[in-house]
């Protein structure tokens, strides 16, 4: 495996384990407020669970980066000898995605928590507590793209 490869996959691997740990921790912020307002009201769990789950899509986003650079590099069939430069270009791409889908879905966690507790004193507004959370998973979208962009625009063959 040359360095280039090497940075490559960390690139990945960042990006997916970044995004899923935050994704963890903003999905557990979000469980720790819905499971008192659903032991106080079980008939609203539908409600909460969908603000919980919010925070878990950058992990999925972060999933989707990696996958993208393995598939760059051809990780499943013949690996290409990427140059360090190349494989320097493929972990930046993962950046953007590793770093957003942390801090992302950990604020994500945190407004998605504030709908539920807005959930607990007015039902009816669930809807505006799952908008002030989407609002956190336009930028974690924003990082998907850049990153997707930043790793299939490069001809890495070219790269010396």
């Amino acid at each position: 495996m040359t360095t280039g490869v090497f940075l490559a996959l960390l690139g990945a691997a960042l990006a997916a384990g970044f995004s899923c740990a935050g994704s963890a921790i903003g999905v557990g912020i979000a469980g720790q407020a819905g499971a008192g307002v659903v032991a106080e009201d079980p008939d609203k769990f539908s409600k909460v669970l969908i603000l919980q789950l919010l925070p878990g899509t950058q992990g999925i986003y972060g999933l989707v980066v990696a996958f993208m650079a393995f598939v760059k590099i051809q990780l499943f069939g013949d690996v290409l000898a990427l140059s360090d430069a190349a494989g320097w270009v493929v972990f930046a791409g993962c950046m953007p995605m590793a770093i957003a889908g942390l801090i992302s879905a950990i604020f994500q966690g945190k407004a998605a928590a504030a709908g539920i507790a807005m959930t607990a004193k007015r039902p009816e507004a669930s809807g505006k507590g799952i908008i002030f959370a989407a609002m956190v998973e336009t930028y974690a979208l924003l990082a998907l793209v850049i990153s997707i962009l930043a790793i299939f625009i490069p001809d890495l063959t070219a790269i010396a």
